[in-house]
């Protein structure tokens, strides 16, 4: 049986957002997103079972992206998996 996934946010100290997502099982699962304090995205991607997987992106401090890596398994690529 699967665990049921519930929705997880953690704040900065000031009470901003600093990450959302989900967890089942205590584990981070499906997409999350990190910002920074004045609200602008730093790092989006998604997990399995608590294991980085596919293309997590990093954004510039204006929140545009500005760097792609990939997940396989868990491990990092700086190149796009065939």
């Amino acid at each position: 049986m699967a665990d049921r996934t519930e929705p997880f946010e953690k704040r900065h100290r000031d009470g901003s957002l600093w990450a959302r997502g989900q967890t089942a099982g205590g584990e981070p699962t499906g997409y999350w997103e990190w910002f920074r304090k004045d609200g602008t995205k730093l790092r989006s991607g998604s997990f399995d079972e608590g294991v980085q997987v596919g293309e997590w992106i990093t954004y510039d401090a204006s929140g545009h992206p500005h760097r792609t890596t990939w997940f396989v398994a868990g491990k990092r690529r700086t190149t796009r998996p065939d």
